[in-house]
């Protein structure tokens, strides 16, 4: 006859230690739910300000705008007669070899003009020129939807 002395104490220990830290099988969504609502409305904000950034003041039509999958090749020229594709100045003679180089589906490619109103109607013509004898011929420009006064 042998006793066991101590026995309940030590099965009992190892009970509670399996009890009380039991893996967790969830994973909790909110912190993530949450950063990603901040980004959603960070990007919501700045969405709008990416824009191209050169200040120009369009002349107003009453053309209705094109609808356009792909962020489109747009030159600028301001009132000083300085010409920028997207927000880079460039003279009229780089105009042809960077829209070659820019130019994802060739010849084809749709260019966007943005003229200054007080922009002179030279420069304009000039640019509209080289770029159509590039062999660009899908040209557009840009204006400002006309506002009834």
């Amino acid at each position: 006859m042998a006793m066991q002395v101590g026995s309940g104490q030590a099965g009992g220990r190892r009970g509670r230690r399996r009890r009380r830290h039991a893996p967790m099988s969830e994973i909790n969504v909110t912190p993530f739910v949450d950063v990603m609502l901040v980004l959603l409305i960070i990007f919501m904000v700045a969405a709008p300000l990416l824009t191209v950034g050169v200040p120009i003041d369009l002349p107003e039509t009453r053309a209705k705008a094109l609808e356009g999958d792909t962020e489109p090749i747009t030159i600028s020229v301001n009132s000083a007669g300085e010409i920028f594709i997207q927000d880079t100045p460039i003279t009229i003679e780089e105009i042809v070899p960077k829209l070659e180089a820019i130019a994802e589906n060739g010849y084809e490619e749709r260019i966007y003009v943005r003229g200054d109103q007080d922009a002179d109607y030279g420069t304009m013509m000039r640019l509209m020129g080289r770029i159509s004898a590039a062999g660009f011929k899908r040209l557009g420009l840009v204006t400002l939807e006309e506002r009834d006064s």
